[in-house]
């Protein structure tokens, strides 16, 4: 949908992403979202950092993503499920007040790449992004289909170096500035 362009003279830095499953239903067997996002960041040149499923309890979100952020050799978190409308969906409702800055551009790009390829059904979604303290945590819907359209139409770009005119990895040296 987005013409990307790379500059293949720089070189590419792998990461390591953790992905948390929220799920009432899924366990790590039975898992395929998540487990397609650690498919695809792995064949993108990442590491995964682990892959947890924890209930859509606020307590449980909580705490599965702030370990992750203690965690000082995790970049990137990609939560996946609990971002729709019904009562268990609790996933941006615990995570927003965590983050230090809003990604508010992620939800709308998130939304146009959906749209073209589930149309309307995208306003049923929830995503959002930010970032908590030098980490970046990106919330998707559960459905493996909402997880490949946000892995390659936004975050392969975003989270590769050699990406122009700009990405987040270029930004990660300075995310721990603070005006002084």
């Amino acid at each position: 949908m987005f013409d990307a362009k790379y500059d293949e003279s720089k070189a590419f830095v792998p990461l390591n992403i953790a992905v948390i499953v929220v799920s009432n239903t899924r366990t790590l067997e039975t898992d395929t979202a998540g487990k397609l996002l650690e498919d695809l960041l792995g064949g993108d040149g990442h590491a995964s950092a682990g892959r947890v499923v924890v209930r859509d309890d606020a307590g449980e979100i909580r705490d599965a993503v702030r370990s992750f952020v203690d965690n000082p050799s995790i970049d990137v978190i990609l939560t996946t499920g609990g971002t729709g409308f019904s009562g268990f969906d609790v996933t941006p409702d615990t995570i927003e007040p965590m983050f230090s800055k809003r990604m508010d551009g992620f939800s709308v790009l998130f939304h146009i790449y959906s749209a073209s390829t589930i149309g309307t059904s995208t306003i049923q979604s929830r995503a959002t992004a930010g970032l908590i303290q030098d980490t970046f945590v990106f919330c998707l819907p559960g459905s493996r289909g909402a997880c490949r359209d946000a892995w390659e139409g936004i975050l392969r770009h975003q989270l590769d170096a050699r990406h122009l005119p700009c990405n987040f990895i270029e930004v990660m040296p300075r995310l721990m500035e603070h005006e002084g």
